[in-house]
């Protein structure tokens, strides 16, 4: 578990250029600071760079510009296996569209998750199952996603990024395809886990969730400005 008492989330001039012809430019030279406990919403219209940031930030995609830091550390060049397994020690994700497996139960699919962080077989039920409580679905563990509805869903998916209690949770859209009520639930759970010290990175077109924030990251043609709003 990473220090969660100074910033643990750095870049100093981090970008994104896909090469050409002609090269295009994803993400503006970018520093930023993102302390663990910061809960951060990333505006900005479709097609602006919030997912090219969000999968950087997660390690999903390579800057090709810049130094990323993460616990002081710089990430370098690393392998791929090398970047999943930091990815899986630093990271948990909440995708829009859940991502479930629809032959699996609630459990299996939290757990699913933990076996690919590398957790032992022994230790992934009690904690799937622990995440599952913490989400307020212990009752429904044995229920595939069928069989859940759409809010339920997302909290199975939920439960499946902060299972291991990494300090970052990266969420993408987390609330766009659930109704009013639901969502309001969904964005309860994520400030419950801000206030737990964990950091939490949102994409989000949605005002709710941007006002929800302490800081916004604004999104326009690659370039990224930070502002504190809480």
């Amino acid at each position: 578990m990473a220090d969660r008492d100074r910033p643990v989330l750095e870049w100093e001039g981090v970008a994104l250029t896909y090469a050409g012809p002609p090269p295009v430019v994803a993400l503006q030279p970018t520093d930023l600071v993102i302390e663990a406990g910061a809960y951060v919403a990333i505006t900005g219209p479709s097609g602006s760079g919030k997912s090219t940031l969000l999968n950087i930030l997660g390690l999903l995609d390579r800057p090709t510009a810049g130094t990323y830091r993460l616990g002081g550390d710089a990430v370098p060049s690393l392998s791929d296996g090398e970047l999943a397994s930091l990815r899986a020690r630093w990271f948990g994700f909440i995708f829009q569209r859940f991502h479930l497996v629809p032959t699996l139960s609630a459990v299996e699919n939290v757990g699913l998750g933990l076996m690919y962080g590398g957790v032992a077989r022994r230790d992934r039920r009690p904690l799937a199952m622990d995440a599952l409580q913490r989400v307020g679905l212990d009752a429904r563990s044995q229920h595939r996603p069928s069989a859940l509805s759409g809010g339920e869903q997302q909290r199975v998916a939920i439960a499946r990024a902060i299972a291991r209690d990494q300090a970052f949770v990266l969420a993408d859209e987390p609330t766009g395809s659930l109704d009013s009520r639901t969502a309001g639930t969904i964005l309860d759970l994520l400030d419950d886990l801000a206030a737990d010290g964990r950091g939490i990175v949102c994409v989000t077109h949605s005002a709710e969730v941007a006002a929800r924030a302490s800081t916004r990251i604004d999104v326009l043609d690659g370039v990224v400005t930070t502002r504190q709003v809480a």
